[in-house]
């Protein structure tokens, strides 16, 4: 992946991002307000020697055996011998193995002091325990460290620093638990959204689509939450985004195979609900209002919805025609001006065979003959052979492809299934796209009416309420984009 695919990845993830953020922030914030502030408090000692003799040869001598000793006192602290004493004199509630787990003592580099700390919940204990420790080892060296001949010990260890109670907490620290939960939630919250990406196998782009397929992708509609209520695109006005996306499509379709003009298109799906029966109408509505002839055939003879959209009568239609009892012109039903209905008619109990018979191509030839254009909206390819069988009596099939309902291997196999059968797949056409994001298809522009000239805009952000004067929010904008279609 280069640079511009994670900038891709991260804007439509981001989500994911903005989930694992929070989490990660917020998880901070909850454990630095449940965690226990715990105190430290330090006591520093000085270590000497204190020889027979002060000769110079003495004093150094005396230096260097401090610098040597001075470690193994620090290690000494912690001793039973020097806690023992220390937990009776202040009656505390534990042992000393367990008091020694709280003290850390330290020595800074090339002195001979030694830095006593004791961590606790309570910051007046813990200092008053670092100073019976400091005070104890004191004691501790001195019995330790006696000579054999007056009594006196050549090592002095002396408290010069006494503990005081901390008033700040040594833990938790807020700033610094606030600074990895942001820096943690923005690494994790990155990686979130990469590996989202890459275990989404769902197409919502036409750079899905080319992951899929070579084959070119003619379009891409967008998602119209007000589609199921306005399936068809007239509902919306000459002048809607939607019906500009449809125009586009249209446009791109005669320079797919500008050689053969194919005339009879066939649209399916890998899956139910993708919106293959919508788009198909909307389709011929376009092609309809460029002035030529249009036939429209419901050919999904599982769950018929094309002549429910258009508000047809759907009780005599295409399997009446195959089974002869009724004639092509007595089924035939007008919509508008230049496009024509084909009806589903009864639903027959083998939809198949009677798709793939000599009937069905005669009755290709006979609408081909007929009308300008033939729109066949066919049952979807994996669940059915419907559409397999009837891409043989066509010019060529559009596979339509919903956004985030179709995933790359259902495409992959619905394609496979077209090739085996040696179908010619002209396109695949995107549907339910989101309007705006990195998944966008395209934007389709267009100019605002004018008031003296164009008939009015009737979009439900132009339309202002009867007797009063159009806001700034419902006046027609110059730039918008496109609303597409979208399966009840």
């Amino acid at each position: 992946m280069e640079l511009h695919d994670y900038l891709r990845v991260l804007r439509r993830r981001w989500r994911w991002m903005a989930l694992v953020f929070v989490l990660c922030v917020g998880g901070a914030v909850t454990a630095t307000n449940l965690t226990t502030p715990v105190y430290r408090a330090t006591a520093q000692l000085f270590i000497s020697t204190s020889p027979a003799q002060s000769s110079v040869a003495d004093l150094a001598q005396g230096s260097s055996f401090t610098f040597r000793q001075v470690t193994t006192y620090a290690d000494m602290v912690t001793a039973p011998v020097v806690l023992e004493p220390v937990v009776r004199q202040l009656d505390l509630d534990v042992s000393p193995e367990a008091l020694a787990g709280r003290i850390s003592t330290s020595v800074p580099n090339d002195t001979v002091l030694i830095n006593i700390s004791v961590t606790g919940e309570d910051g007046e204990r813990e200092a008053e325990i670092a100073n019976a420790v400091a005070e104890q080892f004191t004691r501790t060296v001195a019995d330790l460290e006696q000579s054999d001949g007056e009594g006196v010990s050549p090592v002095k260890a002396s408290l010069i620093r006494p503990a005081r109670a901390a008033t700040v907490p040594v833990s938790p620290n807020p700033s610094r638990n606030l600074a990895l939960g942001l820096s943690l939630g923005l690494m994790l919250g990155v990686a979130a959204a990469v590996l989202r990406e890459m275990l989404d196998t769902r197409i919502t782009g036409a750079s899905d689509v080319q992951r899929v397929s070579d084959r070119p992708v003619i379009g891409g509609i967008t998602f119209d939450r007000n589609a199921p209520r306005n399936p068809l695109m007239v509902q919306d006005g000459d002048y809607s985004p939607r019906a500009e996306a449809f125009r586009a499509v249209r446009t791109n379709l005669q320079f797919i195979d500008a050689a053969e003009q194919p005339r009879a298109l066939l649209f399916t799906s890998s899956l139910p609900g993708e919106g293959k029966s919508t788009t198909a109408a909307n389709l011929a509505l376009t092609l309809a209002a460029s002035g030529a002839s249009v036939c429209v055939v419901e050919a999904d003879l599982r769950r018929p919805k094309l002549l429910e959209y258009m508000s047809l009568d759907g009780t005599a239609g295409l399997t009446s025609v195959l089974i002869g009892q009724a004639s092509l012109d007595d089924v035939l039903q007008p919509y508008g001006d230049h496009l024509t209905a084909l009806g589903a008619g009864a639903i027959p109990p083998n939809p198949s065979e009677l798709l793939g018979g000599p009937a069905m191509r005669a009755l290709m030839d006979d609408l081909r003959s007929r009308f300008e254009y033939v729109v066949v909206d066919a049952p979807p390819l994996l669940p059915v052979t419907d559409a397999a069988v009837l891409s043989k009596v066509v010019d060529g099939t559009i596979v339509v492809v919903g956004s985030g309902i179709v995933r790359r291997h259902q495409l992959a196999q619905s394609l496979a299934t077209l090739n085996s059968v040696d179908a010619k797949v002209l396109g695949v056409l995107l549907n339910r796209l989101p309007s705006s994001g990195a998944s966008t298809y395209g934007y389709y522009h267009e100019y605002g009416p004018s008031a003296a000239t164009d008939p009015p805009r009737h979009g439900r952000r132009e339309r202002a309420a009867p007797g009063r004067e159009a806001r700034w929010w419902n006046r027609p904008r110059r730039t918008v984009e496109t609303v597409g279609d979208q399966a009840p």
